[in-house]
């Protein structure tokens, strides 16, 4: 077959091909155009998930008959001054859009700039051009796209449901309103009432009204600002709480030098930031907004310019994480303020997910003291005599729900039984097996749940009411730490919270000189599946690092000679075979200090104190004061948290005082 030339419309459909992709890639490149002419205002509309209509209309400077007829087409600018590629400070530069949104659809394009009489319209039909002619609008353009791919309707058939079209196109609405909280947009669709983003400041307050306002209000109160620079990139935005993180990454946006991106190096970033914090299968909310030299960074490696390259990777990559990690580490501790709201209407959103941060460095560590455990005595008889003198009837709430189904309903006890237990003498015990990794028996248990009905009786030092945690008052069910400040109350998880510190501890332990042993005065033999001994022996060297030595004892078995200090308590077997397990995640492909941390966040699970281990008084504080100088006390490593606040106007709205 002889080579001929492709008819300029089949070169032009063939091309659009790399820009259009589907009805988002429209929306993405007109708002950017309209952004780039300056527009302060943006009305967004779609319908049919964008393959019927999308229309967009701005403020911006508009544009005359000729510019008009230039635009559509192909490779016709007006946002590069010269020939330099490497100094792109626009959205949009290729020429590429119009030209290739016209090709697949019935495109027509009015604008007016400022001064002119009247508006001109130009059409673009199929790739067809009609030269423009007199129209009506104010000033700014407005740019219609109807029937989207009628010039390509194989390209319809992989579309998918207009829904998830819409959600698409949404999205993408959604991060160039973050990237530009100064700018005002009407988002109008099929699938939602419409919306208005009101204009907002460029700085981290306006950026996080934005974000409140796209991702809604719950979202704008779970960031913090993070700032930092390094080698000449800035870095600046809200990065979300781990206590509050989604399913996906959608949430995540990612801005460079005013451009959306999903760039996979910043992507590997965050999730380094947050590796420590989160689990796995957990994602943070976060707005992230890169500003550096344009010739340091390469935007024009992907069609739709959602990548890009940058010079240097390893320093960017490098920003992010100490930058994340930096500000999460340190940030002050905040009153959960709507967590009031949520316990009233937990029926309905049954995860508590809006929960305390983490503290900062507020006091020295304290080490935890010996000493026996305290008698737990249960709950005692019920609530006032008025409730429970009234009808049966008036007792179930209107919805139906009735209290003596629930399993945290309040646990009584016979006359006489709560009395006994708080009485009860406590016999001597061994200080090492009360001081925190072992597990302490209760001197005596009841019946669970139960309460330690004698933490308040040890007085209160003043001082710690000022602390971010406070002053420890109870102890609930043996799991629970309650502890009191001056505006409200604490509760706090004590084995997510000391297996934080135990996980801080063995992280400092591998950043000075290594991990502290200890080792057994009888090495331990530990019986295994054949594949996961062998496993496990491979990565020896890698354990030894963290002080667990340990090598081969025969076909499915290993032999433990010493252990972590920290971790001479626990039960070592338990602690080898929940390794073994584990061992088959560690990637070899990450550098050394990350699978060490992989396997510290396992090993302080098994040395940190467990749930239904009583505790002292003075246990509670010490644990209390280690959490307010360790960083990240917020989350445990498997990004549970830790502890959460409740200010006294939260408990005055549960009671209805407020």
């Amino acid at each position: 077959m002889p080579i001929r030339r492709l008819p300029p419309v089949l070169v032009d459909r063939i091309a659009a091909g790399e820009v259009v992709e589907r009805p988002a890639a429209v929306v993405k490149e007109l708002v950017e155009n309209a952004l780039d002419a300056g527009a302060t205002t943006l009305e967004v509309v779609i319908h049919g998930g964008g393959r019927r209509l999308v229309r967009i209309t701005d403020n911006g400077k508009g544009m005359g008959p000729d510019d008009l007829a230039l635009c559509v087409e192909r490779h016709a600018t007006s946002k590069l001054p010269d020939e330099d590629l490497l100094a792109i400070s626009t959205l949009g530069f290729r020429g590429e859009a119009l030209p290739s949104i016209g090709a697949v659809s019935h495109l027509s394009i009015t604008s007016r700039p400022g001064g002119a009489q009247h508006a001109f319209e130009v059409r673009v039909d199929g790739g067809v051009i009609t030269p423009p002619r007199p129209a009506a609008l104010g000033e700014g353009t407005r740019v219609e796209v109807r029937d989207l791919f009628f010039a390509t309707p194989a390209r319809l058939k992989f579309l998918k449901s207009d829904r998830a079209e819409n959600t698409a196109a949404v999205d993408v609405v959604r991060r160039l309103a973050l990237a530009r909280p100064d700018v005002a947009f009407t988002l109008v669709s099929e699938s939602k009432a419409p919306v208005t983003w009101p204009a907002r400041a460029c700085d981290a307050e306006g950026r996080k009204a934005r974000l409140a306002d796209v991702l809604g209000a719950e979202a704008g109160r779970n960031v913090v600002e993070i700032c930092g620079q390094r080698e000449g990139v800035v870095l600046e935005g809200l990065a979300g709480l781990p206590s509050f993180s989604k399913a996906n990454s959608l949430s995540q946006y990612l801005f460079v030098n005013g451009r959306p991106v999903r760039d996979k190096l910043l992507m590997g970033a965050v999730r380094a930031a947050y590796s420590d914090l989160l689990p796995s299968d957990r994602f943070p909310v976060l707005a992230l907004f890169f500003s550096l030299d344009p010739r340091e960074v390469d935007v024009n490696v992907h069609p739709a310019k959602t990548e890009v390259r940058f010079r240097d990777g390893g320093n960017v990559r490098a920003l992010v994480v100490r930058t994340i990690g930096d500000t999460l580490a340190t940030r002050v501790p905040r009153t959960a303020a709507t967590i009031a709201e949520r316990l009233v209407t937990l029926a309905r959103a049954p995860e508590l997910d809006v929960l305390a941060s983490p503290t900062s460095s507020a006091a020295p560590a304290t080490p935890f003291g010996g000493g026996g455990p305290v008698a737990g005595g249960g709950l005692g008889g019920g609530a006032g005599a008025p409730f429970w003198q009234r009808p049966a009837a008036e007792r179930v709430p209107a919805g139906g729900y009735d209290w003596r189904a629930s399993p945290a309903r309040p646990f009584t006890q016979p006359e006489g039984v709560a009395e006994a237990a708080v009485s009860a003498p406590v016999p001597d015990q061994d200080a090492s097996a009360v001081r925190f990794g072992a597990e302490g028996q209760g001197a005596f248990d009841i019946a669970p749940p139960s309460a330690d009905a004698r933490a308040d009786a040890a007085p209160i030092h003043a001082p710690d009411l000022d602390r971010p945690l406070g002053a420890a008052r109870a102890q609930l069910h043996e799991t629970y730490i309650v502890a009191q400040t001056r505006e409200g109350l604490v509760l706090v998880d004590q084995h997510a919270a000391h297996e934080r510190l135990v996980y801080e501890r063995l992280k400092a332990g591998i950043g000075r000189d290594g991990v502290a042993r200890q080792g057994l005065l009888i090495p331990a033999v530990v019986d295994l599946d054949p594949a996961e001994a062998e496993r496990l022996a491979e990565k020896a060297s890698d354990l030894e690092a963290l002080g667990l030595v340990l090598e081969s004892f025969g076909p499915g078995a290993v032999l433990v000679r010493e252990v972590p200090a920290l971790l001479k308590n626990a039960d070592v077997t338990r602690l080898v075979r929940d390794l073994a397990e584990h061992a088959a995640e560690w990637d070899d492909a990450l550098p050394l200090e990350r699978r060490l941390l992989h396997v510290a966040a396992t090993m302080a699970c098994h040395g940190s104190v467990r749930a239904g281990r009583r505790l002292r008084v003075e246990e509670m504080n010490a644990l209390l004061r280690e959490m307010e100088a360790t960083p990240n006390s917020g989350e445990c490593n498997h990004g549970r948290p830790t502890f959460v606040t409740l200010s006294l106007k939260d408990v005055e709205k549960l009671f209805a005082r407020r």
